[in-house]
This record gives C-alpha cells, structure tokens and sequence, in this order.
C-alpha cells in the first residue's frame, strides 16, 4: 500500500441527495461488504435528514463518511480500508463533534463498536450501559459533554471557542486574531472578504500589526486572487505600502480550490475559523492553542502547495 498522509484528503460537508453515490461507494463497501450488515439496514429512513461529511483523496474519490442526527447521534462513521490509520477517521469526528457544537448542542451520543471504544475514548467519549447488538455486530452507547458556547465578559480572554453568528461579532472576532497575534498571522479565504477585512477598523488593527516592530508577517493565501486585484480592495494598497510584511499566494491544486472554509489565524493561538467560507458563523477564540495549531499545519500545508499571485504583481506584492 503507498504512503499517505493527512494532506493527502480533505473532510467537508454531503449533500444526501447530491452527493449520495459517493456516500454509497464508502458505506456499503464497509459495512455491507466487510461486515456483513444487511443492505436493508444500512440505509434509513433517517439518512435524508441527517447532517452527512465526507472525506475525499485528493483525485476526489470518497474515502470516508460520517453523519450527524437530528437526535444529536453520530454515526455511519466509515474509512474504506486502505486509508485507516491515516488520520481520516479523526478528522471526521472531529468535523461532526465541531458541527455539534455549532447548533449548542449539550452533548452528543454514538453507538460505538466494541472493537473502536478506545477510538472513542480519544476523543472524550464516554462509555455508559452494557454492551447490545446491532446488525449482529457488539455495540456500547457513547456520549460526549459539549462545553457551551458562553459569552465572554468585558476584558476577559476568550481562553474558549465561542460562536460567531453575526457580523458585529466577526469583526470582534477578527480584531482579537490579528491582536493575540505576534509574528505569524495566516488568512485563508476566496477573495479577501471585503464585508470584513475592507473595514476600517480592521484594516487600522492589520496596520498597526504589521508595524508592531516584532518581526511581524502576514500570509494570505486566496482561493479567487484576481478578485480583491480587480475591485482594488484596500487591504492589497496596505500590502503594497508594507511589502516586506505582507506575502499572498493562490491555491493551485483541485482539493485545495474545493476547500469550503475560510479562516484567520494567529501564532499564540488566536482564531476566526468559518466552516462554509462565503458565511460569516464560525467559531472563534483568543487563545485556544491546540485547536489553532491544527489549522495552522492545514495551512502550512496549502501554503506549500500554492503559487506566487502573479495577479497582484501589477501592484508591486
């Protein structure tokens, strides 16, 4: 089997209807396939109403699945079998448990085989009840507590994520990213925002970022480059006056055109991070370390993959 790492996939979000062949391809090759589980039980009267994930190669083949139910349940989960110990399963529940918290849910339930219950356990599931069966395969009820969304107070750090869900709040959000940031600030997004980083205020906040005197570097790497060059969005005339500061690049590779977030990152752990990229709902946090080092390493990744934005070297970046 040839070597593959977590950059080699991408997890977002099914359409049931859509994109239902390729939950098929993964689902009934594990579960019907591999183990055994009727046809007629593997697909429910619940599947259309479900929240689906999916992870894709990067050729964009189905590669993983996931879903999350309107009774806070996740399930379904399957990697097809030469993409197990990569990273795939992880990434999924991980993708699930953040859609979860998303809707402020308390807490979220899966019924786990008994052979993934340490799997589980990683992720802070808990077991509860005794074991039962379920398409003849040993199963055991698992829950997790989901820490709410709480608001923060006046002058306090966000040391948790909270939501963002309207656009006062993303500019907050935003503010507080760029200044919990030192040296390395890092933007993904498909055409600079310009509802958001076009303001003002943020544009003052970048500024005064980008000549704090510490070194300070900011990446920006685009979906759409021409966009913000065509419609002489203001933050590119910022970067044009700090050109040692600033560095765009674009995404090149197909998986990394389809990626549907969009982001802002800090070096000391401070995030803006919006699940569908034209949205403003996200979630965001003044210093949550470990959460911003994942996507920090996703885009280091996407950086490495990307190209020189020949569409902004007019403008002298």
């Amino acid at each position: 089997m040839s070597t593959t790492t977590s950059s080699d996939f991408r997890v977002e979000p099914a359409d049931y209807r859509t994109d239902f062949q390729d939950l098929r391809r993964v689902r009934e090759a594990v579960f019907v396939v591999e183990q055994n589980v009727p046809l007629e039980l593997e697909w429910d009267a619940q599947d259309p109403l479900c929240q689906h994930v999916i992870a894709r190669d990067g050729q964009n083949q189905p590669i993983g699945t996931g879903r999350l139910s309107p009774e806070h349940r996740i399930g379904r989960m399957a990697v097809l079998r030469e993409w197990r110990g990569h990273g795939v399963g992880s990434a999924l529940l991980t993708v699930l448990i953040d859609a979860a918290r998303m809707q402020h849910w308390a807490e979220v339930e899966l019924h786990a085989q008994v052979d993934a219950l340490a799997f589980y356990a990683r992720h802070g599931f808990e077991a509860v009840g005794d074991e039962f069966a379920e398409a003849g395969i040993r199963h055991r009820t698992m829950r997790l507590a989901l820490a709410p969304f709480a608001e923060r107070p006046a002058g306090v750090p966000r040391m948790a994520l909270t939501a963002v869900e309207t656009t006062e709040q993303a500019v907050a959000a935003t503010l507080a990213t760029i200044v919990h940031s030192r040296r390395d600030l890092c933007l993904f997004s498909r055409d600079l925002d310009p509802a958001l980083l076009a303001r003002p205020e943020v544009l003052d906040a970048l500024r005064r970022y980008a000549t704090s005197g510490v070194d300070p570097h900011v990446r920006v790497l685009l979906l759409d480059p021409q966009a913000p060059a065509q419609a002489g969005h203001p933050l590119l005339t910022l970067a044009q006056r700090l050109p040692s500061i600033f560095e765009f690049r674009a995404c090149e590779e197909e998986p990394d055109r389809q990626y549907p977030s969009a982001f802002l990152v800090g070096d000391r752990g401070a995030l803006y991070f919006r699940p569908l990229g034209g949205r403003i709902e996200g979630e965001a946090s003044d210093a949550t370390p470990a959460r911003a080092r994942q996507i920090m390493e996703a885009f280091e990744r996407m950086w490495e993959r990307g190209r020189p934005c020949t569409e902004l070297r007019v403008l002298g970046i």
